[in-house]
């Protein structure tokens, strides 16, 4: 096992800013969903608090980026919080503040940026802590994300490189950072991966004294680089920006398919942000809450959690109903995405799929989902299983018990949902 593998042993569970605020988030806000993760679901395993994209850009407002704004940047090239976005950064304290506050409640703090130097600091030809090389001497001017303008990449071939990469982690763990999420790496239409720089993070974080989780965006990463991937970063997208639709969602099961050999402690190929609950805030899309339908929202937590992706929460935290805490917090659930091994595809086709999995105990996770629209009837196939008749059969989502093995159990799955069962010893008395 690498070294860096061990900061993220189970995949990583947390509350993103993405799908609420887009670029817009502040601190405040930020704040607010950390607390109420920590009352309501730091015991279930919810853990990090990211903050995404822009928190540099003093007039974001939306999900909608502005070009070629000014960005608020240090002496070395660096980026920095907008003040007037979050106040605790006031006097160069950078998210010091800010993660100190979600430390003290138990959780742990990430940020995302974009790969790459700031534009800005290009074109002033800015100083880059650690070399006498400066931000024009490094920049790679042709290689630029083609849906935010505010970086140009980093050409790892140029004296200096690797220490702008190097200040910047030392920065982040000055900060306190625990988690990062690089964008615009993962995979572009133009530029396909950029390995050079997921090296130079890689070397970076290594270096800089903390340890971070690593997440790579966006995707879908090409599965020829899976080793790469596996041997540099915690969390690696396997698709774009994945939305509350089910055409994304029913694409997901091929991804998965594609992607489970390379799960495993430390390295998750990541099904991307559940948007769930009260999202797109400050969306150009429309202030609203998911369109998934209750039997869809079960489909992709359970799909997520039989695959074993990360679980990054996309809606506003404060305003949860009933029925999404409990899909975030179902303990029988959660304790398969956290120690369920061996798990796999069993079978696809247009109406149907299956996916099964183990644990160290001798229990058996079976997961059904019904593609179709029409309401499904399921035997459980023992030659699946491998197993005796006399095991029982537990509904983890709806917490009942529904007989043996032997009592040819039928599960009954309304369209667009999906069924998620242990299949167990009984105690003996």
């Amino acid at each position: 096992m690498r070294e860096h593998h061990k900061v993220a042993m189970t995949p990583p569970m947390g509350w993103n800013s993405w799908d609420s605020y887009g670029a817009s988030v502040t601190e405040a806000e930020v704040r607010g969903n950390a607390k109420y993760m920590s009352v309501y679901m730091k015991p279930y395993g919810w853990e990090y608090v990211v903050v995404d994209i822009q928190w540099y850009e003093p007039g974001a407002h939306s999900h909608e980026y502005r070009p070629y704004v000014p960005l608020e940047m240090d002496e070395y090239s660096r980026l920095v919080p907008a003040v007037n976005r979050f106040p605790s950064a006031a006097g160069g304290a950078g998210f010091k503040n800010l993660s100190d506050y979600v430390h003290s409640l138990g959780l742990k703090f990430g940020i995302h940026i974009m790969r790459g130097i700031p534009r800005q600091a290009v074109h002033a030809n800015a100083a880059i802590k650690g070399t006498d090389a400066r931000a024009r001497d490094i920049a790679h001017i042709n290689s630029i994300c083609p849906w935010n303008t505010d970086m140009y990449g980093v050409d790892a071939s140029k004296e200096g490189a690797q220490a702008y990469y190097n200040s910047l982690f030392e920065l982040y763990a000055a900060w306190g950072v625990d988690f990062v999420k690089v964008d615009d790496i993962a995979f572009s239409r133009l530029y396909g991966i950029h390995k050079d720089e997921i090296r130079m993070i890689r070397k970076a974080i290594d270096s800089c004294g903390r340890p971070i989780v690593l997440s790579l965006s966006p995707g879908p990463a090409p599965l020829d680089e899976a080793e790469f991937l596996v041997e540099n970063a915690n969390m690696w997208r396997l698709t774009d920006d994945f939305w509350d639709r089910w055409k994304l969602l029913y694409e997901m099961f091929e991804r998965c398919e594609k992607w489970f050999p390379y799960a495993g402690p430390g390295h998750w190929p990541d099904c991307d942000m559940l948007p769930l609950g009260h999202i797109g805030i400050r969306s150009l899309d429309g202030d609203r809450w998911t369109r998934f339908t209750r039997d869809e929202q079960i489909t992709m937590m359970t799909l997520w959690t039989i695959f074993r992706s990360p679980l990054m929460m996309g809606g506003e935290l404060r305003d949860n109903d009933r029925w999404t805490l409990d899909l975030l917090t179902n303990e029988e659930v959660l304790q398969v995405h956290r120690n369920s091994r061996n798990n796999r595809p069993l079978y696809r086709d247009s109406r149907w799929t299956g996916w099964i999995a183990d644990d160290i105990e001798g229990n058996i996770y079976l997961a059904y989902f019904n593609l179709s629209q029409a309401l499904l009837t399921f035997p459980i196939n023992l030659e699946w299983l491998g197993c005796s008749d006399h095991l029982k059969v537990r509904d983890l989502w709806r917490h009942e018990e529904l007989g043996s093995l032997h009592d040819k159990v039928m599960i009954i799955i309304p369209p667009h949902g999906a069924a998620l069962l242990k299949i167990y010893e009984p105690q003996s008395n």
